[in-house]
């Protein structure tokens, strides 16, 4: 349930943080091969040249949501986004499986977080992290129940991406479109408290694909919307 990103800079250690060198792969692995290839120009989402496509859906829904980071919030892995957003947030929890990560303040299997108290959070942020869930509805019903009245999850989950390679092939479960998402959120929360969109297109869901970067498309590419074709889909519920 860690962070997919984070592992990801562990493995490849300063080379994704450095500009000059995610330039330099776009240089020597020029945009313009995709369509000569069978095989991505980056296997880490583009990670390597620049910033993952996913993830600027993935901010721009949390930007447009800042206000719901507030009070008390969790979030998986790290809190990477509670500190870019939550300029409300009074106090930040950060939530993983892996007894390793010293930054958890709450190690739980979030399908079986009994542990975790009723009514914690105001706000739980959930990013990219149910495809690695089998138990999808278990993890569901423990973020609601951990949410104060009120609170609001803010979920995003893939609808096009690679299998996960940190996870290798047995742990990267679903994909999910906007249908299954109202279903599986409604199913806890209830239709009224559920507010589900899509982002992306096929242009930027087949850049995702091949490895390319937020930064080698255009900004009319990135904003262009296309529920047919969704890269992303974003949930925000509330817990009545």
């Amino acid at each position: 349930m860690r962070n997919p990103l984070t592992a990801l800079r562990d493995t490849l250690g300063a080379a994704p943080e450095s500009p000059w060198r995610r330039r330099l792969r776009r240089l020597v692995r020029p945009a313009w091969l995709v369509p000569f290839r069978i095989t991505p120009l980056s296997s880490y989402w583009g990670l390597d040249r620049g910033t993952p496509v996913d993830r600027h859906y993935v901010e721009r829904f949390l930007a447009q949501h800042q206000r719901d980071i507030q009070g008390r919030v969790v979030e998986v892995g790290d809190s990477r986004y509670t500190d870019r957003f939550g300029a409300a947030a009074q106090q930040r929890e950060i939530l993983d499986i892996n007894p390793d990560n010293s930054l958890a303040t709450i190690v739980a299997d979030l399908t079986a977080a009994d542990r975790v108290p009723a009514d914690s959070f105001d706000c739980f942020i959930l990013t990219q992290t149910l495809q690695f869930i089998f138990d999808v509805d278990s993890a569901l019903r423990h973020v609601y129940r951990t949410l104060r009245p009120g609170g609001v999850v803010l979920a995003t989950v893939p609808s096009v991406s690679r299998i996960a390679p940190v996870y290798g092939l047995d742990r990267d479960y679903w994909r999910f479109t906007t249908a299954s998402c109202r279903a599986l959120f409604g199913a806890v929360f209830g239709a009224d408290g559920v507010t589900v969109r899509s982002y992306g297109n096929a242009r930027a869901a087949t850049a995702f694909l091949y490895g390319l970067a937020t930064e080698e498309l255009s900004r009319a590419e990135l904003e262009a919307e296309d529920e047919y074709f969704p890269l992303i889909v974003t949930v925000r519920a509330v817990k009545r």
